[in-house]
């Protein structure tokens, strides 16, 4: 753990695809800061998604590794968006210690409407559904599943709702994407992205702070059920007025570090950063894993799925990689 000088804080060249935490002692408040470039650039450039898609792929992949690194991450932490939207489907896979993998299934044309009436927002992009959290931490832990609504709203809204319901932490949640557009001195341009994000807690000393207020008996609204939550806490309304002043072109800026971002936010009340965590594009898919899963077919499963090359060509949806198998190999006896 490491207790960065202000010197440091102001000449640390901005970092990529890494997990920073820190902590402001003075606001009781803790949390986490994310940038994603290279890990991020690499899943995208293996599929062929519309530009709407790949933005809202690097919210959901920010507010992934931001929530596994809160929870200190020994397993596997999976975040997955199931919609009516035209994204239909967002899953982000986060293996500890720092290794993740995303996809995306959208349908073309509904998201090519939403680009053209300059409405792709994430709410339009996912419309209703659910929003699940699991943590699978071995054969030997209990698997831990969160459920959140999607409501038309942002990723932003469903990870505060999953907050107040699930775990009622005060929490806000800032995410940020950035399409990079660089031009050589040759005047070729090149294309990149960046995917940003602040976490912030409110973890007071004192437990008291955090006891939540009556609620009136009998059935209670959606409404009022986020009355609970301490939101006259002087030092937590301080928090948000600071992270609220945040803009989106700040958080996502490639050429400002996190560590000066932070500064410029809570430098009056004193910032505490601490080591980073380094995070990497990396599937988890193998020929076994693939193979195993192509045992359990059936005979005629495993006829219906041979190809026109005489083989059963499996391709993984998050790395694009492509397993052939014999299928003789497959058959099980009639």
């Amino acid at each position: 753990m490491t207790d960065q000088t202000t010197l440091d804080v102001l000449t640390k060249a901005p970092g990529h695809d890494e997990v920073l935490p820190f902590s402001v002692d003075a606001l009781d408040v803790r949390g986490r800061m994310v940038h994603l470039n290279q890990s991020l650039n690499s899943i995208l450039e293996r599929h062929d998604y519309p530009k709407a898609v790949s933005r809202l792929l690097g919210q959901a992949a920010a507010l992934t590794v931001m929530l596994a690194a809160s929870v200190k991450l020994e397993g596997r932490m999976i975040v997955q968006a199931q919609t009516d939207g035209p994204v239909s489907l967002l899953v982000v896979d986060m293996q500890a210690p720092g290794d993740y993998r995303a996809t995306a299934k959208f349908d073309a044309d509904r998201v090519a409407a939403l680009e053209a009436a300059d409405d792709a927002n994430s709410g339009s992009l996912l419309g209703t559904g659910t929003l699940a959290l699991t943590i699978d931490q071995g054969q030997y832990m209990n698997r831990y599943q969160g459920y959140v609504e999607l409501k038309g709203g942002s990723l932003e809204d469903a990870a505060h709702d999953y907050f107040e319901r699930s775990e009622q932490i005060p929490t806000r949640i800032r995410l940020a994407v950035s399409e990079l557009i660089t031009r050589s001195d040759s005047g070729e341009t090149s294309h990149s992205w960046q995917a940003s994000g602040m976490m912030v807690q409110f973890l007071p000393h004192a437990s008291d702070r955090l006891v939540q207020k009556d609620l009136p008996g009998g059935g209670v609204a959606d409404d009022e059920y986020h009355a609970g939550l301490p939101d006259d806490d002087d030092a937590w309304l301080e928090a948000l007025a600071l992270v609220d002043t945040l803009q989106e072109n700040e958080l996502a800026d490639p050429d400002l570090s996190a560590e000066r971002l932070l500064f410029r936010l809570f430098h009056e009340r004193g910032v505490r950063v601490y080591d980073a965590l380094e995070v990497h594009d990396k599937c988890s898919c193998t020929a076994e894993k693939v193979g195993g899963v192509l045992s359990q077919l059936s005979r005629e499963e495993v006829v219906e799925s041979i190809a026109d090359s005489g083989q059963i060509e499996v391709t993984c949806e998050f790395c694009a990689r492509r397993y052939d198998f014999d299928p003789k190999t497959l058959l099980k006896p009639s």
